[in-house]
């Protein structure tokens, strides 16, 4: 089971996805608008940006949204340009995380990382400190209500998927990155809806902390996930299933 997993299940639950929806689209478009100025804006030739239309999809933004995101990436209207950025350092209890952002701004950007690390009980690392703990994998959801686990893993190995594991309430798919694309057309072509799907940065291990200390991580991660530049935040935290995140 995935850190980065965890972290969404737990998103989910709290309803962040649905009260900050504004922000999310925000990220969307930006990763749309990257995709387009590095690979074109034909997202049948472009896979990045097949994987961002999806994920715009998947939080129904409107397709007006969509359009314009992608002719600001392939210059056809104006827009921000983006710098894609990594940082990597260390949670509460020494966990691993990674951050993912892209930014207009590379210098206020740090800052406000670097800053947020520090208030949350952690610190900001070098370059390379934790980003051989992860790889890349496509990650696909689905909802554990509509769907069993037999039927999804029947599907999912017939397609190519690597592993299929129930994470709360989502049955997850895992597959290598490029065959995320062929195992999620096959799914949706039997009749099975995904509920997620992108591609991540997945831990090869997990590590485990007291109660305390996974709260504290998870609020940290939470405050850097909240940041405007950030797109992903992924973590080697081992959160268990059961685990309720209290506010403060």
């Amino acid at each position: 089971m995935s850190g980065h997993s965890k972290w969404a299940s737990i998103k989910h639950k709290k309803g962040a996805l649905d009260a900050k929806r504004g922000q999310v689209f925000t990220k969307i478009i930006k990763e749309i608008t990257i995709a387009a100025r590095l690979g074109g804006g034909d997202e049948e030739a472009n896979p990045r940006l097949r994987t961002a239309i999806l994920k715009a999809k998947g939080a129904n933004m409107p397709k007006d949204n969509i359009e314009r995101a992608i002719k600001k990436g392939t210059g056809d209207l104006e827009g921000q340009s983006y710098t894609e950025i990594a940082y990597e350092g260390y949670g509460p209890g020494g966990v691993a995380i990674l951050v993912d952002a892209l930014t207009d701004n590379k210098n206020r950007t740090a800052a406000d990382i670097r800053n947020t690390f520090s208030k949350g009980g952690g610190n900001l690392g070098e370059t390379g400190c934790v980003a051989y703990l992860f790889k890349r994998k496509g990650l696909i959801g689905f909802d554990s209500s509509k769907y069993t686990e037999e039927q999804i893993f029947e599907a999912a190995l017939e397609a190519g998927a690597e592993d299929v594991s129930t994470i709360g309430d989502t049955i997850e798919i895992t597959t290598e990155p490029d065959d995320f694309e062929a195992v999620l057309t096959t799914l949706n072509k039997a009749g099975f809806e995904e509920s997620m799907a992108e591609i991540a940065k997945v831990p090869d291990a997990t590590v485990t902390l007291d109660k305390n200390h996974t709260a504290k991580a998870l609020r940290l991660i939470e405050k850097l996930d909240d940041h405007e530049d950030v797109q992903s935040v992924s973590t080697n935290l081992d959160v268990p299933d059961d685990f309720e995140l209290e506010d403060e």
